[in-house]
């Protein structure tokens, strides 16, 4: 018996407008950028036309990269309801694909745009097993006090042991596949920002991820007891905003590219890996072939930030953590990444190119900035 879970960060799940780039030039459309717009109207205009016509080709991408992940349970990040969801498995999944995902879960977090985890389920598995979502909790009001996280890093960014701990939630969605349970901790963490205070934004923003991290395997170890949980059917999946390597990309399109492995030091999700609490699926592949994100920046003309030099890489920022009981029962389980939705400015290493969507841009439209990652697991 058994199960195919995925995990997908699908990029700005949204049904509404954001009409702000009137007032604030940075947050603008590149495009509408080099129009002379003479009044609030037709900017508006322009904008609901212009996100209508991308939208249905970013969405019809996320719908083929879902199906081509064939899972029975797929995670995921950055949707803002659950309307918007329903409209997406209808109107795209369903009529595109003839997936069908009855079982939907969303629960409003905390994140400022509105873009929160959801959880989607096929009734039964490929195989022909029910699934069935048994209790869902959200941990979105969570603090760092109530965590026990809090420390003086996280007091000098100014974030107080009274706030909410996760910049999303971390939604627990318990499950009973052909009536054997299993948890899924549906997590999206901080993001890494931009260089800031004398340091690179993933550095500055690292002990928010570490204690969201640790808030989890407190909330793991809660739910099954310290000495149970490493015996018990779970899994932490979601786009953790963080990379314990990465291929860094040199070289250029007319000289060819050199990719190189650089690993760091520490990562923000450390505290769900030491001592074996978790296990990276995403570890079985080879170690140039875990990435599920491209990153490019533009070079900078500030000589006091080298740190902000152009950089290229490709990173994993999207997991499947697993207990050591899950892991110990799928020895052979390899996650596969769907990077047929990228957009073509992506640099693939040697024998990972593949054909990508229909209208895939350069840049865009695509999937989303994000790959899905899925494995399959029998259920012991």
């Amino acid at each position: 018996m058994s199960v195919r879970i995925a995990t997908f960060n699908v990029e700005n799940l949204m049904a509404r407008f954001d009409f702000s780039g009137w007032k604030t030039a940075i947050k603008r459309d590149r495009a509408i950028s080099l129009l002379n717009v003479a009044s609030e109207a037709d900017y508006r205009a322009l904008e609901q036309a212009r996100v209508v016509v991308h939208a249905d080709d970013a969405r019809q991408m996320t719908a083929l990269a879902i199906a081509d992940a064939q899972a029975d349970i797929v995670c995921l990040q950055e949707v803002e309801n659950l309307d918007t969801l329903e409209a997406f498995e209808q109107n795209y999944l369903s009529r595109m694909t003839g997936l069908s995902y009855p079982e939907k879960v969303w629960i409003e977090g905390n994140d400022t745009r509105g873009i929160d985890v959801a959880l989607m389920a096929r009734e039964k598995t490929a195989d022909g097993q029910s699934i069935e979502l048994t209790d869902i909790v959200s941990h979105q009001s969570k603090t760092f006090g109530q965590m026990q996280v809090h420390n003086k890093r996280l007091q000098q960014m100014g974030l107080e042991a009274d706030e909410r701990i996760f910049r999303r939630d971390c939604l627990e969605v318990n499950v009973r596949i052909a009536g054997k349970p299993m948890t899924l901790f549906v997590c999206h963490f901080k993001s890494m920002g931009p260089f800031r205070n004398g340091m690179s934004g993933r550095d500055y923003t690292m002990p928010v991820r570490q204690a969201e991290a640790r808030a989890v395997r407190n909330i793991i170890n809660g739910k099954f007891g310290e000495e149970r949980a490493g015996r018990m059917r779970w899994m932490i999946c979601g786009d953790l905003n963080d990379y314990a390597d990465r291929v860094v990309v040199s070289g250029d399109r007319q000289n060819g590219y050199g990719f190189e492995t650089r690993s760091e030091d520490v990562s923000g999700i450390d505290p769900l890996l030491a001592d074996g609490f978790s296990s990276s699926l995403m570890q079985r592949r080879p170690e140039q072939d875990r990435w599920t994100l491209y990153y490019a920046s533009g070079p900078t003309n500030d000589p006091t930030r080298p740190e902000e030099r152009e950089t290229r890489h490709l990173v994993q920022l999207d997991y499947l953590l697993a207990s050591p009981a899950v892991a110990k029962a799928n020895p052979a389980a390899v996650p596969q990444i769907v990077r047929a939705g990228q957009p073509h400015r992506t640099i693939f290493p040697p024998g990972q190119d593949v054909e990508r969507y229909p209208r895939t841009g350069w840049d865009r439209p695509k999937a989303s900035d994000h790959c899905p990652v899925a494995v399959t697991l029998e259920i012991v």
